[in-house]
């Protein structure tokens, strides 16, 4: 039987000849854009990229752990390594078939256990709260990782909006799945649409972003346009990309790849070096985009992708290699 294909976390290249659809696309970005950086009060984003998509600027963030002092990964890089099963297993694949993707007209529904369940245009996602880069490590299950500037905003200011109930106790995400927009979706590879879910408490934490951009410009598509969670202790998978729907909950929502394969990925899925997946080492990682590629010497994977000290304290006393 074969394995089943590897998940990890979304970032390929655009095409460089820029089609009719992808050029109005950006005139409608350039509009929402020019909405959200009056929110930033004249901020530039700190980290800037080619050009190619509509300006998202966002002001430096001052949230302890937010901003890493580390090399950012190549925007190229960013942009055209990476897994959205939607557009096709293969890395590259979504840098080369995601033109597909219409990420307006675009909503979100936030429902559940909520005092104020709403559907949310992306004109009002892109006023609610002031943007901020944040400059976070991203871990794959595989053994890879990118150090990436985000432009967006913490979930928590969304979810107090719809003013969670006392019974609300896990949050649900659930991503696009249109056969016309997303030709991955015909593979079967997962049962569709995607979903992932975290506790309230680590989706209210600050450090658990919203994000609308990256490298001061609006999401390309192939890295989960119009908006997608990042999770930075996290694996890549657990930072759903072109969301529709947040859904607070009581009881632990399934995910995913804990569906496909219980066996190798659980709901927590923190990045933690002393716990291997079955087909892969979690102790060490190789960083895209540095010298000698392949044959760059790894580096240590921290607990938590080093951000223990920042959320640590949301799983005192739990066995992590339990709940995996």
């Amino acid at each position: 039987m074969p394995l089943l294909p590897r998940p990890g976390f979304d970032q390929p290249r655009p095409s460089e000849i820029t089609p009719r659809e992808t050029w109005l696309r950006r005139r409608d970005w350039l509009a929402a854009a020019a909405l959200a950086g009056a929110g930033v009060h004249g901020a530039q984003a700190q980290t800037r990229g080619p050009g190619r998509l509509a300006p998202l600027p966002g002001a430096r963030s001052n949230l302890a752990g937010a901003m890493l002092m580390e090399q950012a990964t190549a925007y190229a890089d960013v942009t055209s390594y990476n897994n959205f099963y939607e557009f096709g297993t293969d890395k590259s694949d979504p840098a080369r078939t995601a033109g597909s993707l219409k990420p307006r007209p675009w909503t979100v529904m936030v429902d559940g256990e909520v005092r104020q369940p709403r559907r949310f245009d992306l004109d009002e996602l892109l006023k609610l709260a002031p943007m901020e880069e944040r400059v976070y490590r991203l871990r794959c299950v595989e053994g890879w990782s990118m150090v990436i500037p985000w432009v967006g905003w913490s979930l928590a200011e969304l979810l107090k909006k719809v003013e969670p109930t006392g019974n609300a106790k896990f949050v649900e995400f659930t991503t696009l799945a249109d056969r016309a927009q997303m030709p991955g979706l015909r593979s079967g590879v997962l049962d569709w649409p995607y979903r992932e879910g975290l506790r309230l408490d680590e989706a209210m934490h600050p450090l658990t972003l919203l994000a609308f951009g990256l490298y001061g410009e609006v999401l390309p598509n192939q890295n989960g346009a119009p908006l997608r969670l990042v999770v930075p202790w996290k694996y890549g998978f657990k930072s759903a990309k072109s969301i529709v729907r947040i859904r607070l909950v009581e009881k632990q929502p399934l995910s995913s790849w804990e569906q496909a394969a219980p066996q190798e990925y659980g709901f927590y899925s923190n990045v933690n070096p002393q716990v291997d997946h079955p087909r892969w080492s979690q102790a060490s990682e190789r960083r895209i985009g540095e010298a000698q590629g392949l044959f760059a010497k790894k580096r240590p994977t921290l607990m938590f992708n080093g951000y223990e000290a920042q959320v640590g304290q949301l799983y005192a006393g739990l066995d992590l290699r339990k709940h995996y």
